[in-house]
């Protein structure tokens, strides 16, 4: 059905672009993987223009552009160019394709936590036979790694992806794109608190760069938003385009719903009304009595 492709591409996208990003470790530093990994934020808008036509305007192609550099600044800069460099920039093009066709899936058929299991079942799937062919996997190794994997497993991807997954559905994959690059600014923030690492001047410029491109596109989501709801014309052909997803009535709820309307307009077949009781005192006095 159409359901189960459109579940299989976003499965097959969302296993192919985390796995990718695991083994971009293995040949690129952290800042360079971290960088490149966040490149996501530019191709994403292009992926959703040439697979939905969803054109995307000059402001949020600026917020995405200088969300990179951001990033770029964040990171620290670039040393080098390897095979996991290039494994980190196959990752994000794989996750803007992935954000986008969830997007599409989300919009479509909902249901944030039928997607979001199948997802990491699917992950789960393939990289458990990796890890015991590649890996040293074992009991031992995994309980000596337990919080870490506590830590990773739950937080940093079942719940950062899940919620994710539902948000797709009240805003497009563009702008999804930049607002989730905010997770290099709170890794920094994080390093900062529990590790003790400083950030540099250029650092902290980038992560103000990210944070005000993050700004930048919320606000024109609730400008756009706010303008809509004061054109209703506007709304019906968003609406119309696919913009949002509608919940449509059954055609028997419906029916109710005009049958009510007609009876309280009085326009509609009247209801049948019950004979009212004969009252007895004008009978006595038609008689006479």
């Amino acid at each position: 059905s159409a359901h189960s492709s459109s579940v299989a591409r976003v499965v097959v996208l969302f296993a192919i672009s985390i796995m990718l990003q695991q083994l971009c470790y293995l040949g690129a530093s952290v800042t360079n993987a971290s960088f490149f990994v966040s490149t996501a934020t530019v191709i994403t808008p292009l992926a959703a223009w040439l697979l939905m036509g969803e054109r995307p305007k000059a402001g949020l192609v600026a917020a995405a552009g200088s969300t990179v550099m951001g990033c770029l600044l964040l990171s620290g800069g670039i040393t080098g160019f390897g095979a996991g460099d290039l494994t980190a920039l196959l990752s994000a093009g794989c996750y803007a394709l992935w954000t986008v066709e969830l997007g599409r899936h989300m919009h479509a058929y909902a249901r944030p936590f039928t997607a979001a299991a199948a997802q990491f079942l699917a992950a789960a799937a393939i990289a458990l036979p990796l890890g015991a062919v590649q890996g040293n996997l074992s009991l031992s190794a995994a309980s000596e790694a337990g919080p870490e994997l506590v830590v990773l497993g739950v937080f940093s991807t079942a719940a950062a992806f899940g919620i994710q997954t539902a948000a797709l559905r009240f805003t497009s994959a563009s702008h999804a794109a930049v607002i989730v690059s905010a997770e290099s600014v709170f890794g920094a923030l994080g390093a900062a608190i529990f590790l003790g690492e400083r950030s540099s001047a250029a650092g902290a410029l980038g992560a103000a760069i990210i944070l005000g491109s993050i700004l930048s596109v919320a606000m024109s989501n609730r400008t756009s938003t706010a303008s809509l709801r004061a054109s209703p014309g506007r709304a019906d052909a968003a609406l119309a385009a696919g913009a949002w997803p509608v919940r449509r009535r059954s055609s028997s709820s419906m029916q109710v719903g005009r049958r009510q309307s007609a009876d309280l307009s009085g326009d509609g077949p009247r209801r049948s009304q019950r004979p009212r009781p004969r009252c007895m005192e004008n009978d006595l006095y038609r008689d006479g009595g």
